[in-house]
């Protein structure tokens, strides 16, 4: 009986968030590909779908989407849980269509700026001219962002603490090691913070009585 109802939970927990365990499947296909390649065919597969400066100068569209198709060291086991404990819960409060807003912004947004300083970088100096076709893909910024905009769902005075820590974990990275997806990082999670238009009207937090009263009539 135990085990009917927890495998009757966890298909209403997936049912609940479609769109971030579609995802999941993709990044295991994905994955599984890339076990299949060799290193030297695998680097430049991935380079062709890198959000670097060079394909977003070239193919923005396409990259910006492939890029997040695919998980750099082809490790995704530590990305179901990930997926679990912060896209699914977003995707249940906010709908997919919000959710999937937050996941393109910070995305999007986050990789266009830290390019963008990347390029500055190479401009004065300051990083190597090989730097345009450097290593770029994968699906943390859009982690980040939904991190970022966890803190909306979390009540008063806890979001503040929750808050307060994921600053720090997004911004210690970004004072030490100062590189371009550092930046892109702590910029997912500021552009997480600012999508509280997305989220407003949606509830802090369920309230179980007036759920089983919802469900009871």
């Amino acid at each position: 009986m135990r085990i009917n109802r927890g495998v009757h939970w966890v298909r209403a927990w997936v049912r609940g968030a479609p769109g971030t365990y579609v995802w999941l499947g993709i990044l295991f296909v994905t994955t599984v590909a890339l076990h299949h390649m060799s290193p030297e065919f695998e680097e430049e597969f991935l380079r062709q779908r890198s959000t670097n400066i060079h394909e977003l100068s070239s193919n923005p569209v396409r990259v910006l989407v492939s890029s997040a198709m695919w998980i750099d060291g082809g490790h995704w086991l530590p990305y179901v849980g990930l997926y679990s404990l912060f896209h699914a819960p977003v995707e249940r409060w906010l709908g997919t269509a919000r959710w999937l807003g937050v996941c393109a912004a910070a995305h999007v947004l986050a990789t266009l700026i830290s390019e963008g300083a990347l390029l500055w970088g190479i401009r004065h100096g300051v990083a190597p001219a090989s730097a345009v076709n450097t290593l770029d893909i994968g699906v943390s910024y859009a982690l980040a962002g939904v991190v970022a905009v966890l803190v909306y769902r979390i009540p008063a005075p806890w979001r503040y603490g929750y808050g307060f820590v994921v600053l720090v974990v997004y911004a210690v990275p970004l004072v030490t090691g100062r590189t371009f997806t550092d930046l892109g990082h702590f910029t997912s999670v500021l552009i997480g913070f600012g999508c509280y238009p997305l989220v407003r009207g949606r509830k802090s937090v369920r309230i179980p009585k007036e759920t089983a009263g919802a469900s009871a009539g």
